[in-house]
């Protein structure tokens, strides 16, 4: 099947069309598999149906096919970007659809881990832990600085394997010395401090809130709730991990009980009268 399997002319001989028996003498033809037929049969029963927009293809249309699919010349293009593929190096993809050279390799190249666009051939990047970025992406998440003595070795196009001094490199264990990472994004240990008093937090515990990090006593200070039974800062470390909420404040769980018999009201029914908490009991022989 395609273009080569059927001729269109005009009939000098006296021949009806194959399906409606019009005569043909004089008039165009479409001569497909040795049988002859008007134009309008052949769009109507004989004519092969484009992959892309899926209308017939008629005996006046120019027709490309391949691999028994069949494009108008005009639907020929790239599913991603549009361009003409006639006469144009292209790839058949899932659902049938073409496209163009350049973005197939756009699209199978790998994604860099800062700006999410892809890497292609030709592009300097930094490969780390199977994770990739643009060499100019490849920055401390605080200072936005890019690392001065990364080697990238990259070449015929193929992503290399960075060489990164000891200051920049990321460590698996406890942070001491040189850099670190954090929701796979490289820092300089010096910019990984707490926002209120400026510590480094490299080896230490912190807290992240809103993008901001705290040391523990600073989040204590500056940024946890009070607890509305014993005033004190719910952390969420150590004792009293679980919290109590209701309405505008907040509990630990240990601190969650009855104002008169101080039972333990944690996940548990209870009653808040004249804004005090009470068991259900309570309340009954106030």
């Amino acid at each position: 099947a395609g273009p080569g399997s059927y001729t269109v002319g005009t009939m000098s001989e006296r021949f009806d069309c194959h399906y409606c028996r019009d005569p043909l003498q004089g008039k165009k033809y479409v001569q497909k598999e040795g049988r002859h037929c008007c134009v309008k049969c052949f769009d109507k029963i004989c004519a092969n149906t484009c992959t892309e927009c899926k209308k017939p293809i008629g005996a006046d249309s120019k027709e490309l096919h391949f691999k028994n699919r069949y494009w108008h010349d005009s639907c020929f293009r790239c599913f991603k970007c549009y361009t003409s593929l006639v006469n144009e190096p292209f790839m058949l993809r899932e659902n049938n659809k073409v496209w163009c050279s350049n973005c197939t390799a756009a699209e199978d190249a790998p994604r860099c881990k800062g700006c999410f666009k892809p890497i292609i051939a030709g592009d300097q990047n930094v490969e780390y832990k199977k994770m990739v970025w643009h060499k100019d992406c490849f920055t401390c998440s605080q200072c936005k600085q890019v690392p001065p003595e990364i080697l990238v070795a990259a070449a015929g196009g193929m992503v290399g394997e960075a060489v990164v001094p000891v200051h920049y490199r990321i460590w698996a264990g406890p942070i001491t010395s040189g850099g670190l990472t954090y929701q796979e994004q490289p820092w300089h240990s010096e910019c990984f401090i707490c926002s209120n008093c400026k510590k480094q937090l490299g080896g230490k515990r912190f807290t992240a809130v809103e993008d901001q990090f705290y040391c523990v006593e600073c989040y204590k200070e500056c940024v946890a709730k009070k607890c509305a039974g014993c005033k004190n800062p719910i952390t969420g470390f150590g004792r009293g991990t679980s919290v109590v909420n209701y309405e505008d404040e907040s509990w630990h769980d240990y601190c969650f009980k009855c104002t008169k018999c101080a039972r333990g009201l944690a996940n548990k029914r209870f009653v808040c009268h004249n804004g005090k908490i009470y068991c259900a009991e309570c309340p009954k022989r106030l």
